[in-house]
């Protein structure tokens, strides 16, 4: 099967490491289209996927954009239009992973007649999208996707209580190489020395630095937490961010907490990384999609403290494979840190658990066996 994945970013965020195990498959025959350039343009190149970037202008248009900034954008997306559709011909399919890949790829299913597929990575709420985003998302897949894959039933439910057509939504996890988890311990004694935490218990918090998810949460609950519990902040400003990053070196002096926060900035070794700390905590204040770090977090062994919303509520049974904490509840979540700290076999119990279950649920090659099968009925 011939297939045109398109995606909006030139930055690797959780939906475009998603394509990357989705397009695999597909290498030889496949070609993924980009609105953007940028490092994930160069993680396809890597993984031998073909890439080409269609856009040399950033579209302005952003989640929280209203129909007037919409139509404004009109004359940037024209020729991005029938750019992919002219490429969309020689495919037999049109796979849009981003909301705005939807756009364009809806209209270029429409003048090829190319079949339409949505792969959609968010929660459709007014927490995340501004009302005419949602909408036009939703009249989009209604109307000219053949399929929507939703990444957890938290997304399914929001797209369909947006309106959504359920009868065409399907729910298919992300899907991971497990493989890429097992770090051996020689690596990670060597990685911990020159964090300078060899005898410290490592939190690690592993995202964009944005106000959703949290980061000044864990530094707060860290406030009273015992002198040996650090955290490792990985992860910086995505999206023009930078004030929020500020706030958080801020609230880091003010508590007086400098010896004990580190901010490592974007890392490539996140399974080196994650083997190195003692417990992993997400703590998006709005629910969470599906939550990636979190099942990155079971695979590598290590307990994983989430918040208690969306898809990590799919994930996550409080107590069995892992640990579930009110979002924006800094004393809470520190109450569970503390726990972890005073019962680690109890906790390494849960986590090795977590480990086994994550193995079979979210295999990348499972996962992709259910995404071809439900590629293929779109070809009868």
């Amino acid at each position: 099967m011939r297939i045109l994945f398109l995606d909006q970013s030139g930055k690797s965020g959780g939906a475009e490491l998603c394509l990357i195990d989705i397009a695999k498959p597909y290498k030889d025959s496949c070609l993924v289209g980009l609105f953007a350039d940028g490092d994930f343009r160069k993680k396809l190149e890597q993984n031998q996927i073909p890439v080409q970037v269609l856009n040399t202008q950033t579209i302005k248009v952003s989640k929280e954009s209203s129909l007037l900034q919409g139509l404004k954008s009109l004359s940037q997306l024209i020729p991005l239009i029938l750019k992919v559709a002219q490429i969309a011909r020689k495919y037999d399919l049109i796979y849009a992973n981003t909301q705005k890949a939807l756009v364009i790829g809806a209209l270029a299913s429409f003048f090829t007649r190319r079949p339409l597929v949505y792969h959609l990575h968010d929660i459709l709420s007014p927490e995340h999208f501004s009302s005419t985003n949602r909408h036009l998302a939703v009249f989009l897949a209604n109307h000219f996707a053949s399929l929507v894959i939703a990444n957890s039933q938290a997304s399914k439910t929001a797209f369909i209580a947006a309106g959504g057509n359920g009868k065409i939504t399907e729910v298919v996890y992300n899907g991971f190489d497990c493989n890429k988890y097992h770090i051996q311990h020689s690596e990670v004694k060597k990685l911990r020395q020159n964090l300078g935490t060899k005898s410290q218990f490592i939190i690690g918090h592993f995202s964009r630095l944005a106000p959703w998810k949290g980061q000044h949460i864990l530094i707060e609950a860290l406030a009273n937490c015992p002198e040996n519990v650090t955290a490792i902040l990985v992860g910086d400003a995505l999206f023009g961010e930078q004030d929020y990053v500020q706030q958080l070196h801020q609230q880091v002096e003010t508590l007086k907490l400098s010896k004990r926060v580190k901010f490592l900035g974007f890392r490539d070794d996140i399974p080196q990384l994650m083997a190195a700390c003692d417990l992993v905590t997400h703590t998006s204040t709005a629910a969470e999609p599906f939550g990636r770090v979190i099942v990155e977090a079971m695979l590598s062994q290590k307990p994983v403290i989430a918040a208690k919303a969306g898809g990590a509520m799919e994930l996550i049974e409080h107590g069995v494979n892992g640990f579930l904490s009110t979002p924006e509840n800094p004393q809470e979540l520190a109450e569970i840190i503390i726990n972890c700290c005073q019962n680690r076999e109890k906790t390494l119990e849960i986590a090795h658990h977590a480990c086994t279950t994550a193995s079979q649920r979210f295999d990348v090659n499972n996962i992709n066996q259910q995404i071809a099968k439900l590629l293929f009925t779109l070809k009868k």
